[in-house]
Order: structure tokens, then C-alpha cells, then sequence
């Protein structure tokens, strides 16, 4: 059975789980328009994954998928935390943010792989690692289907080994988050992956990185693919959950214009390069996920006001290929 049919797909293309743009809406229309929907629940707690999930399931029966981002222990001292806060004490006094001292993240992991349990999902993807074995077991015991992110040929293979039911081969030149879990990080491109994991793969591989037409969509499926993971285009998509300002700069791109920055989250992620970014080269960075704690009133603040020059706004090398639309409308874009 293929991919397609397993996850009762039209269409062989996944919607990017991303954390902070995906809205309920997205992912019923994702769904009905006949590919796989995603929650980007990584920065969300139990309570609310359960009810993103709920609201979901309001309004299809289709499939989708629930994205979370496995733990990974930290270690980092107090002096360090403050030392990154103070480096963005300017942009709070500009922004009339009231002083908050350094914030310490928690993770509600366990407790959203139960309500995705309890609240019969279907597929279950992973960024940032690999889950436990009991997790998997867990996951599997209820006939989840499982997939995670590799972004090295290594990472793939840890993947593989892990038990997990897929693989994204998540490109350097995606937009967001790279799905890196083994240092040094390193930038492969989609091509370069999905040449190195012939043979070696033998899970359903999905493609990711860069994606935005049905030609590139075409290649990366006779290079071995079975679907492909899309973000940038659904972005901008009516039911996106991105601000205005975030989308406009996307779609008023003219070419690649982004660049790979920690400053926002304490991880590299791929993004329309602004000023913020260039400000932070050479300033301490909080590991993840305590930068993205810091940086978060900055960026809610700058998103209210419109400035652009201080927001994360994840996108992928082809960002200039995305046109607007509603989600029927972007997938008919890709498979019509």
C-alpha cells in the first residue's frame, strides 16, 4: 500500500505542520481538499492541542496529522539567560515593553501524545528528535502512524532505525525550522538527500524544502518521494493564521531573500532576513527553547504594530514562486 492510500489522500502533499500559523481552519481545508492537513502543536500545551484537534474534527473526518517537538534536555546557566535578555532590552524599550526577566520554557510532551491518543489522530509527526520507544510503542499499540523529520542522510537512517512508519527529508532550503536532532547541524539540499537515501531508505520518504510548483513537486517524486511537505505556499493561504505583514512580504518577493537565523527561537530556521536578524550576528543567543520565550512579547508587540523588521517570518528559498489564494485553491494550483 502506498503512502497516499494509507494516509487516504487525493493528493500526495502535505501540509507543513507550522507552529504558530497553522489555524483549525487551514487544516480542515487541507483535508477536504484531499491532502494531509497538520496542527503545528509544538509550542502548544496538552489542553490546547486537544481542543485544536477537537475543532478540527468538527468540521471533517478526514485524516490529519499532529506535529510535536520531541524535548531535548538544555543545559544553560542563569548568567547565560540574562545575558540574552539584556541583549534585547533596547527592542523592549522601543516597543514599551514592560521589563519581564528571563522566562523558563516547560514541555507538555507526554501529556499531548495521550490526547492525540485519546482523541483518535491518525498520524503522528515528529520534529526535533526521536521519540522514546515507549512513545512510539504507544503511538503504534493504537495504530498511530508515525513520522519524522531528517535533515542528513545520518538523521534519515536514525529515523529508519527508530521504527518510525516515515521520513521528511526536510531540504536546507526549507522555510522554518530546521529539523536538525544531530550536531553540527548541517545544510543539505533536497536533491542531495533524496540522491544519498536511495537504497538506504526504505520507509516512505517525503519530501520537503523548497517546494512551491507542480514541476518541483513532479521532480521530487520520480527522485524517490512518495509526497511532498509544503509550508511557504499555504502561508499565505486564506485560511493561515499569518498576519498580513508576514504574508505581504512573501508575497511581494522577488526572489530569495531569506537567510538561517537562531535568533528568534534559539534554533536555526529559515526566514525573510530583516533587521532583527542582522542585529543579532555576534549577540548572545539563549539555547532553545528560551530565546524563543524571550523573544516572544518582542514579536507579538511588533506583529500589532506591523513591523515587519522585528518579526520571525519563516519561509522557503522559492517563497518568490507562491501566489495567494484560499487552500482548494493552492492545491488545485499543484495538481491540476
Amino acid at each position: 500500500m502506498t503512502l497516499v492510500e494509507k494516509l487516504n489522500m487525493k493528493w500526495p502533499i502535505i501540509q507543513a505542520p507550522m507552529a504558530g500559523v497553522t489555524t483549525p481552519e487551514m487544516v480542515i481545508a487541507s483535508a477536504e481538499a484531499g491532502i494531509l492537513g497538520s496542527i503545528g502543536a509544538g509550542y502548544l500545551n496538552a489542553d490546547v492541542t486537544r481542543a485544536f484537534i477537537k475543532a478540527v474534527k468538527s468540521e471533517t473526518t478526514k485524516p490529519f496529522a499532529v506535529n510535536l517537538f520531541v524535548p531535548n534536555k538544555v543545559n544553560t546557566s542563569k548568567e547565560e539567560l540574562e545575558e540574552a535578555y539584556n541583549v534585547l532590552k533596547p527592542y523592549r524599550k522601543k516597543l514599551m515593553i514592560a521589563e519581564e526577566g528571563a522566562l523558563l520554557s516547560t514541555t507538555d510532551f507526554d501529556a499531548q501524545v495521550d490526547a492525540i491518543i485519546e482523541e483518535g489522530v491518525k498520524v503522528c509527526s515528529f520534529t526535533f528528535g526521536l521519540p522514546s520507544e515507549e512513545i512510539l510503542k504507544k503511538l503504534h499499540e493504537h495504530d498511530i502512524f508515525t513520522i519524522g523529520t531528517a535533515t542528513t542522510i545520518e538523521e534519515a537512517l536514525l529515523v529508519q532505525e527508530c521504527g518510525l512508519d516515515a521520513v521528511v527529508l526536510q531540504g536546507e532550503e526549507a522555510g522554518g525550522h530546521r529539523g536538525s536532532f544531530i550536531e553540527p547541524f548541517q545544510f543539505v539540499s533536497l536533491q542531495e538527500l533524496l540522491e544519498g537515501t536511495k537504497g538506504k531508505i526504505t520507509i516512505p520518504i517525503i519530501a520537503a524544502g523548497g517546494i512551491a510548483t507542480k514541476e518541483q513537486m513532479q521532480q521530487a517524486i520520480e527522485a524517490g518521494a512518495e509526497a511532498v511537505q509544503i509550508g511557504t505556499s499555504f502561508v499565505v493561504s486564506e485560511e493561515s493564521g499569518a498576519s498580513e505583514v508576514y504574508k505581504n512580504q512573501i508575497l511581494l518577493a522577488e526572489e530569495d531573500v531569506t537567510a538561517v537565523t537562531s535568533a528568534f527561537s534559539g534554533k536555526p530556521a529559515r526566514g525573510i532576513e530583516n533587521d532583527f536578524m542582522v542585529f543579532m550576528e555576534g549577540n548572545k543567543i539563549a539555547p532553545y527553547p528560551y530565546q524563543n520565550d524571550l523573544t516572544k512579547t518582542i514579536r507579538l508587540r511588533a506583529e500589532e504594530l506591523g513591523f515587519y523588521s522585528l518579526l520571525a517570518m519563516w519561509a522557503g528559498k522559492n517563497l518568490h514562486l507562491v501566489e495567494k489564494g484560499s487552500v482548494k485553491d493552492i492545491v488545485n494550483r499543484l495538481t491540476k
